[in-house]
C-alpha cells in the first residue's frame, strides 16, 4: 500500500501552510498564532481520514480475473490474450491491471487502466509476441486498487496461472491449404522442373487422349476393350524422408529476429509439409543438442502435428557437431534407404570427419547437406571497400568463402549434393530440390 498523489498533495500543502504560519511572527504578523491550532486540527484529520480509507482499502476485496490465453502461440507473430475482471463492488472503481508475462515474450498495451462498473464484467486484451520458443507458464496478475477516497494504492498479487507452448510460425502452411500447392509454393520461391518422359509408378488405366505416348498404351486392355487404353503413371511415393538436424553451438548464429536455427526448423517444417502432401514418409533426428531425439519416419498429415511437438522446446546447445557419432546412430536405427537431409551451417575446418560420416550414411542412403550461409558475408562481400579495416574484413570473407567453397567441391566430387543457401531461402530451395529428384526418380 502506498499513499495516492491525492493524499501526498494535500500533505504537502499543510506542510507549506505550517511553514507560512511559522515565518509570519517573524515579520510582526500576530494572526499566525491563533491560526497555529486549526493548522494542527486539519493535520490530525485528515490523518484520521487516510488512516480509515487504508483501513477500508485493506478490506476491500480483489476483483476475480480469468486469462483467455491460446494453447499455441507461433513465434514471433502478435497474439492477443484477454482478461476478463469479475467484481461484486456497489460503485464503480478504476483499476491499474499489469500481467506478469514470462521472459522470451515482448508485450504491448500493459499496464492497462479499467474502469470496472457496477454489475459487470470487465474485459480487456494486450498483445504478446513470442521472441523465443518452448514451454511458458503464467503465473500471476497484478492489479492496483485505488482507496474508496482516493488517499491510497494498494497492490495486489493474484495467482493467474496459465502455461502456453510456443511453436514455430508455420500458420501461413495451414492457410495454404486452401489454395492449390502449385501456385502456394509458386508464391514462396519453388521451382518445379519439368520432367521428360513418364512417372516411375503405375497409377491407373484410362483411355487414351491426345498428347500420349504410344508407350503408354496397355495393348492387352486395349484388346480387350476394342478402344485404345493408355497407362497413367504417377511420381513414386511411399519414400521416405529423415532430417539430420544439427542443434550445436554452430546453429547459433542469427542474422534477424529468427537464429540459424530457427530458420533450419522452419525449413524442416516446410518439406515435411510437402512431402507428407506427396505420400511420403517423414522423420527426424537431433544431434548435438542436449536431449538428441529421434522420430521415426511416418506417412500421413499427423506426421506434421507430431514433428511440430516434437521440435517447438528445441534449442541450439553449445556443444560442437560430431557427424561421425550422428552417422552411426542414425544407421543403427534407420536401415530402409531414405533422403537424409543433414541440416549444418558448414565451416572450413569441416573436412575429412564430415566426409567419412556422409561416406558411410551414402552407402544406404541418399544424402543431401543443406548448410546455411550468413547474409553478413554476402554483404561484407558486397560493400565498397574505401579503409583499411574493410579491406581486412573483405578478404577476410573472401578467404573463408573460398574454404568453404573447396569443401563443397569435395563433397560434390563424391557425388554428394550441397545446398548453400541464406537462411531465409533454405524452405523453398529444400523443397525445390526435393520435387526435383522426387520427378526425376533420384530418391
Amino acid at each position: 500500500m502506498k499513499p495516492s498523489r491525492l493524499l501526498l498533495g494535500l500533505l504537502g500543502g499543510l506542510f507549506a501552510v505550517a511553514v507560512l504560519l511559522g515565518t509570519l511572527p517573524l515579520l510582526g504578523v500576530r494572526l499566525a498564532a491563533s491560526l497555529m491550532p486549526l493548522a494542527w486540527g486539519l493535520l490530525l484529520a485528515l490523518l484520521l481520514v487516510a488512516a480509515v480509507d487504508a483501513l477500508w482499502l485493506r478490506r476491500l476485496p480483489s476483483p476475480r480475473l480469468e486469462r483467455a490465453l491460446p494453447g499455441n502461440l507461433p513465434l514471433g507473430r502478435w497474439s492477443e490474450v484477454q482478461l476478463t475482471a469479475h467484481h461484486d463492488y456497489a460503485q464503480g472503481l478504476e483499476i491499474e491491471a499489469f500481467d506478469h508475462v514470462p521472459a522470451g515474450m515482448a508485450f504491448e498495451h500493459l499496464p492497462q487502466r479499467i474502469a470496472l462498473r457496477p454489475g459487470q464484467q470487465t474485459r480487456f486484451a494486450y498483445r504478446l509476441k513470442p521472441l523465443v520458443r518452448g514451454h511458458f507458464h503464467f503465473r500471476h496478475c497484478e492489479l492496483t486498487l485505488p482507496s474508496p477516497l482516493r488517499l491510497w494504492q494498494a497492490r495486489r498479487l493474484l495467482a493467474l496461472p496459465g502455461e502456453s507452448r510456443v511453436y514455430p510460425d508455420f500458420a501461413r502452411l495451414y492457410g495454404a491449404q486452401l489454395k492449390a500447392v502449385d501456385d502456394w509454393l509458386s508464391q514462396l520461391g519453388v521451382r518445379q522442373r519439368p520432367r521428360r518422359g513418364l512417372g516411375l509408378e503405375f497409377h491407373q488405366l484410362r483411355e487414351f487422349r491426345d498428347g500420349d505416348s504410344l508407350r503408354q498404351i496397355d495393348w492387352k486392355a486395349t484388346a480387350r476393350k476394342r478402344t485404345p487404353i493408355a497407362r497413367e503413371y504417377q511420381d513414386e511415393r511411399d519414400q521416405q524422408i529423415v532430417f539430420l538436424l544439427d542443434c550445436g553451438r554452430r546453429m547459433r548464429s542469427q542474422d534477424d529476429e529468427l537464429s540459424h536455427f530457427d530458420h533450419a526448423l522452419n525449413a524442416c517444417l516446410l518439406l515435411s509439409y510437402v512431402a507428407l502432401r506427396q505420400g511420403d514418409a517423414v522423420g527426424l533426428a537431433t544431434f548435438a543438442g542436449d536431449q538428441p531425439r529421434y522420430l521415426a519416419p511416418v506417412k500421413g498429415p499427423a506426421q506434421l502435428n507430431v514433428l511440430l511437438n516434437a521440435v517447438y522446446d528445441l534449442h541450439a546447445s553449445q556443444q560442437p557437431a560430431d557427424f561421425a557419432a550422428a552417422a552411426d546412430a542414425l544407421l543403427a536405427r534407420q536401415r530402409r534407404r531414405a533422403l537424409v537431409v543433414l541440416v549444418t551451417n558448414l565451416r572450413d575446418e569441416d573436412d575429412q570427419e564430415l566426409l567419412a560420416a556422409v561416406k558411410r550414411l551414402s552407402r544406404q542412403h541418399r544424402v543431401l547437406i543443406a548448410s546455411l550461409r550468413e547474409e553478413v558475408l554476402d554483404r561484407l562481400r558486397q560493400e565498397p571497400v574505401q579503409q583499411f579495416e574493410q579491406a581486412l574484413a573483405y578478404c577476410g570473407t573472401l578467404d573463408y568463402l573460398n574454404a568453404r567453397a573447396d569443401l563443397h567441391e569435395r563433397l560434390a566430387a563424391h557425388d554428394v549434393p550441397v545446398l548453400d543457401a541464406r537462411p531465409g531461402e533454405l524452405g523453398p530451395e529444400l523443397v525445390s530440390n526435393y520435387l526435383a529428384w522426387k520427378k526425376a526418380g533420384a530418391l
